[in-house]
């Protein structure tokens, strides 16, 4: 298996494992998977073709919709429900 298949197997377990945290420890290890995983993305893509690398879109988009939407909001200036 190639080292960014590993790799996006790794990030998977890890934020599983993230998941299991309490809310107010999650921002962190949250905050960088969020910006390691279209890294990690992109570099599946380069390796493995663009149709794997929609899967894993697809699956980060999943796994991150409500802070995606969030920051999405935010940074149209739409209203935020807090």
């Amino acid at each position: 298996m190639s080292w960014p298949l590993v790799l996006g197997c790794l990030w998977v377990v890890a934020a599983a494992g993230v998941s299991f945290l309490p809310m107010r420890r999650q921002y962190a290890p949250g905050l960088t998977l969020l910006i390691a995983a279209p890294v990690l993305i992109v570099w599946i893509g380069m390796v493995h073709g663009w149709f794997l690398a929609g899967f894993g879109a697809f699956a980060f988009v999943s796994m991150f919709r409500k802070p995606l939407w969030y920051l999405t909001r935010r940074a149209l200036g739409r209203k935020v429900a807090e």
